[in-house]
C-alpha cells in the first residue's frame, strides 16, 4: 500500500500537507460573496480538488510546487465534502464544473478557468 501512496500520494488535503501555500479554506456558499469582493482588490484563484482522484492530486502538487503570485489569494476546495459550494461556483460564475479545475477571479469575473492538464500556476502572476 505505501508503494502506491508514494506514487500517487495520499488523500491528504493541503492543511496536512508541507505546502509553502497559505491555503484560504471554501466550505461555506456565502464564502463566495467575500471571494467577489476581496477580488475588486486583489486577484483570487480557487483550486477545486477531488480527494479520491490521482490526476487531481497530481495536478494539486504541481501547482503547489509552481505557484508564486504574490498578491494572489489562493482557496482550496474539495469538492467531495462541499459539492454544493462547487455547483454554486457553477452557477454564479457561469463555469463548467470540472476536477480538478482552476478559476481566477478578478473584479468579480472569471478570467481564468483551466482544469487537467491546462491548470499552470505561472500564469496567474501574468494576468
Amino acid at each position: 500500500m505505501s508503494f502506491f501512496k508514494n506514487i500517487f500520494g495520499s488523500d491528504e488535503t493541503p492543511k496536512s500537507t508541507s505546502s509553502i501555500l497559505n491555503w484560504y479554506e471554501l466550505n461555506d456558499v456565502a464564502q463566495l460573496d467575500e471571494i467577489v469582493k476581496v477580488s475588486n482588490e486583489q486577484p483570487v484563484a480557487i483550486f477545486k480538488h477531488s480527494t479520491r482522484c490521482s490526476i487531481s492530486r497530481m495536478a494539486l502538487k504541481q501547482f503547489e510546487s509552481e505557484f508564486s503570485a504574490q498578491g494572489v489569494k489562493p482557496y482550496f476546495l474539495d469538492l467531495l465534502s462541499f459539492r454544493d459550494v462547487s455547483n454554486e461556483i457553477a452557477t454564479r460564475f457561469g463555469v463548467l464544473h470540472q476536477s480538478p479545475q482552476l478559476i481566477l477571479i478578478k473584479n468579480g469575473k472569471v478570467v481564468l478557468d483551466a482544469s487537467h492538464s491546462d491548470i499552470d500556476a505561472t500564469v496567474l502572476g501574468e494576468i
